[in-house]
């Protein structure tokens, strides 16, 4: 299984902290309502209620995910009026989200067919 080009890898050798902070972003993006959340801001900025009505979860719990993404620094916010609009911090966590994605779509579409 190949995630990303040959020219992206660190050539340095990474130590525990590198391993400590791939786990912990990892163990993020395992929740299936964060992973929604991410995929949907990599399509551009969005609202509160926006991000409600993509992943089907409830305004509160869509909130205190949001917290969670933007205090691990995964989300950027910024207010537009009275709302809060949310975006993805940069391009390697939208590629990561990406690359997450299309693993699952090849599992996926490799299982032999339901008898």
């Amino acid at each position: 299984m190949h995630l990303s080009p040959a020219h992206d890898a660190h050539p340095r050798t990474l130590g525990d902290e590198q391993f400590a902070l791939a786990a912990e972003l990892l163990a993020l993006l395992g929740d299936r309502t964060r992973l929604t959340l991410l995929h949907a801001l990599a399509g551009g900025k969005a609202d509160v209620g926006t991000l409600t009505e993509v992943c089907g979860a409830a305004r509160p719990a869509v909130s205190q995910h949001l917290a969670r993404l933007r205090l691990a620094g995964l989300v950027d916010t910024r207010k537009e009026g009275r709302r809060v609009v949310y975006s993805l911090r940069d391009g390697h966590l939208r590629r990561l989200v990406d690359e997450a994605l299309n693993v699952a779509d090849h599992r996926l579409s490799d299982r032999p067919p339901h008898d």
